[in-house]
């Protein structure tokens, strides 16, 4: 068990999932991850569900914003990066190749968000801690366990997070002749970056991998299916990182399961 009660900038805090019904995936995921939640209301009159294991927050479900809505899009697991100044951010992503997609904005006091993508695309979240700082739990089952981006630029992406953020990194040959880059803060691996996977085209898209902690993948993967969840890719045991699978909720937001102790 990690709790946490703060995070570097550089490591991956957060994470969201934006979804069209927010009711059903709150069941979906009570059934997959026995999340409890507490339901609080939008500025615009929705309301969305934060996300708590054993009392302690540890992620939120919320209602798709109307671009989404218009475009029918599916739902979507967010990741965000610890960050001292939001703005300062937002300023410097040209210098280093990025976009700014949203933000800054601030969200009450809890803090100041951006989204951005960098070389090669990939939405990505950084985060401003207010009264908010992230997870209070992380790799362990029913917790945030590991994030990996997946895009067509990888040397490209892990440059632009070192320049970001001072990222170290660790590379990793594939079978296939690829390399799994892992991104560092003090030592500690925090992220991946890696192309889609010659195997997992046309099933995979480019952008983030949400990993969720859970002590038996296969038992996940039954509950996950029994609520109406969709297998993408089926349970692996890695040979260094545990057993994983890939699964799609029921409104189309994509997030995998890594087997933890």
């Amino acid at each position: 068990m990690t709790r946490r009660t703060g995070f570097a900038g550089g490591e991956i805090c957060w994470t969201d999932l934006q979804t069209r019904d927010v009711e059903a995936a709150k069941s979906f995921y009570a059934g997959v991850f026995g999340w409890r939640y507490e339901d609080l209301p939008t500025p615009d009159g929705r309301s969305y569900a934060q996300a708590f294991l054993g009392g302690e927050l540890v992620t939120v479900i919320a209602p798709q914003n109307p671009r989404q809505e218009a475009a029918g899009a599916s739902g979507q697991w967010n990741v965000y990066f610890a960050v001292e100044d939001a703005r300062d951010l937002a300023g410097n992503l040209a210098h280093f190749n990025g976009t700014l997609e949203f933000g800054p904005e601030a969200v009450g006091e809890t803090g100041v968000m951006v989204f951005f993508a960098p070389p090669g695309g990939g939405t990505t979240g950084a985060w401003q801690a207010g009264t908010h700082f992230g997870t209070a739990r992380a790799e362990e089952p029913g917790a945030l366990a590991w994030a990996e981006l997946l895009t067509p630029e990888p040397q490209a992406a892990v440059g632009f997070f070192q320049q970001m953020f001072g990222h170290e990194v660790t590379e990793y040959p594939q079978d296939d002749g690829g390399t799994y880059t892992t991104l560092m803060v003090d030592g500690t691996e925090v992220a991946g970056i890696a192309t889609v996977p010659s195997d997992a085209e046309g099933t995979l898209t480019p952008g983030w991998q949400v990993y969720f902690g859970v002590a038996s993948v296969p038992g996940a993967v039954a509950a996950a299916v029994a609520a109406g969840g969709v297998v993408l890719i089926e349970p692996d045991e890695g040979e260094e990182g545990g057993t994983i699978a890939t699964l799609q909720d029921p409104q189309g937001g994509v997030f995998s399961l890594l087997e933890v102790d």
